[in-house]
């Protein structure tokens, strides 16, 4: 089953990199016919591949299919889990949050509380499958994460994966500073250009 969301993955990335989307209605309707569990979405990052073709898709009926496949797909992140493993969870998403800009930016200013909400919702329901990034107190390398997190907030992919931007653009900047070390760059990371 896996080799087979694999290969419509595949088909699927292929077709976003031609920019032809022909044939993408059969290719979604064959995923929606195969049950889908929470390892085999993070496994094939099939999510990503389906919400890249909604993006581009012209047509009406692959775009609604493709959203409704992501809706879908979205409810496993939410599905039933231990008891234990959900108050970790909310724990560590609560402090994670009210850390947050997003988060002091929401308690000052009432202004759009629903999309707030709503952006608020799709971090709490992120799943981690990597290690924390180590905190650190140094301005330059907090700096590029805010930067990293601001990039990876420009795209509603992270959202769809159901990732913490916040969280994975400490590690991207935690695996740039291991690759200049390991090869022995001493000029500082915020010469580094992100493009």
């Amino acid at each position: 089953m896996e080799d087979e969301v694999i290969r419509i993955a595949k088909k699927m990335e292929k077709m976003v990199q031609k920019k032809n989307a022909a044939g993408a209605l059969d290719l979604l309707k064959e995923l929606k016919n195969i049950p889908m569990t929470l390892e085999l979405l993070q496994s094939t990052r099939i999510g990503m591949s389906v919400n890249a073709i909604r993006k581009q898709s012209t047509d009406e009926e692959v775009t609604s299919l493709a959203k409704s496949l992501i809706k879908s797909w979205k409810k496993l992140l939410d599905g039933p889990s231990t008891d234990k493993d959900s108050e970790e969870k909310k724990k560590d998403t609560a402090v994670t949050s009210q850390n947050s800009p997003e988060a002091r930016e929401e308690s000052s200013s009432s202004g759009n509380t629903s999309s707030r909400k709503d952006e608020t919702n799709a971090r709490d329901t992120y799943v981690s499958s990597f290690p924390r990034a180590p905190s650190t107190s140094d301005s330059v390398r907090l700096k590029c994460r805010e930067m990293l997190a601001a990039a990876l907030r420009t795209g509603d992919d992270y959202i769809a994966i159901g990732a913490d931007e916040e969280e994975l653009g400490s590690q991207i900047e935690e695996d740039i500073l291991c690759v200049y070390i390991h090869n022995g760059v001493k000029n500082p990371l915020d010469n580094f250009f992100f493009l």
